[in-house]
């Protein structure tokens, strides 16, 4: 019960700052040209700066070397089972969106702070290290498969290398690396007033989403974003935490690949392909009903867990 409660905390504020954009956009406070420019603010500004700050802030000391590496190969392994799933099951133009919103997750804030409140200090070191790895994976394939299907850009080897190194959550994730590895600080004014940037990137990327949302648009996109609700929150989790099982993980381990793997998907996909003009509408789509899903999925999962006495 007190998972269930701690999940509706947490996604609950997703969901009102949905509500929040959705509203405003209806009243005219905001307009298509505000969601565009503040997209585009975090996707080259606040979120890069909140990508960095979390990098820095990953205590890499609890690092485990063989659990992050198969959530590495778990990661990679869900992208390309999401990539040929959307072989089959979308048109090429939203075949980008499409696999980004079913692999990458919301693990830096709702797998995280579940990690915490269910493992304590050992699940808030393990989540915040395996947020970082997930950081990194996360941006990098969803840089490369949104170049690969985006109209704008012709899709070779060149160009696709070039969109990655170019991407500014990449940046701010790579700059991050060398301070979480060397123990970097930064001075207490530069801390505060970036963290102060930063702040803003949930917020307003979740009223950029909200602002995007219609009946019609969540009508155009339902049967695409269920079938990448699906797979995001059921079947993509289920196999990677079976394989968990399988290599032997078990208690707190297993507990907090699962939160990771079920986690649904992040802000940060609308706010990528709203920057390279992608179908921004499907991945608005795909986050609302996978957050709301999740809310489900991942207490249900973590409940036959425990239950078995796996996690």
């Amino acid at each position: 019960m007190n998972l269930i409660v701690q999940t509706l905390t947490i996604t609950a504020p997703v969901f009102v700052m949905l509500f929040v954009g959705a509203a405003i956009r209806r009243l005219g406070w905001i307009d298509a040209a505000f969601i565009s420019t503040a997209s585009s603010l975090v996707f080259r500004g606040t979120m890069p700066v909140l990508l960095f700050l979390s990098l820095l802030k990953a205590d890499l000391s609890q690092l485990k070397l063989e659990l992050v590496l198969y959530f590495a190969l778990a990661t990679l392994g869900a992208f390309f089972l999401a990539w040929a799933w959307a072989i089959y099951r979308c048109p090429r133009e939203d075949r980008g969106v499409y696999v980004q919103g079913t692999f990458r997750g919301n693990n830096g804030i709702i797998g995280l702070a579940l990690s915490s409140t269910l493992y304590g200090d050992y699940g808030m070191s393990l989540g915040g290290v395996l947020a970082a790895v997930a950081i990194l994976l996360y941006n990098s394939l969803s840089a490369m498969i949104l170049a690969f299907y985006s109209t704008e850009v012709k899709a070779s080897p060149r160009s696709i290398l070039l969109s990655i190194a170019q991407n500014p959550l990449i940046i701010g994730v790579l700059a991050g690396v060398p301070f979480a590895y060397w123990q970097i600080g930064l001075p207490d004014w530069l801390l505060v007033s970036a963290e102060s940037f930063a702040h803003m990137t949930l917020p307003l990327a979740l009223i950029c989403i909200g602002g995007s949302l219609s009946l019609n648009a969540l009508r155009a996109e339902r049967d695409l974003a269920l079938s990448a609700t699906w797979m995001k929150v059921a079947c993509l989790p289920l196999i990677t935490t079976l394989g968990a099982v399988l290599y032997g993980f078990r208690g707190a381990d297993l507990g907090v690949l699962f939160l990771n793997f079920a986690s649904p998907t992040a802000a940060a996909s609308f706010v990528m392909a709203q920057a390279i003009r992608a179908n921004y509408e499907l991945a608005a789509a795909i986050i609302v009903l996978t957050t709301l899903a999740a809310a489900l999925t991942m207490n249900i999962g973590i409940l036959v867990l425990q239950a078995i006495g796996w996690a």
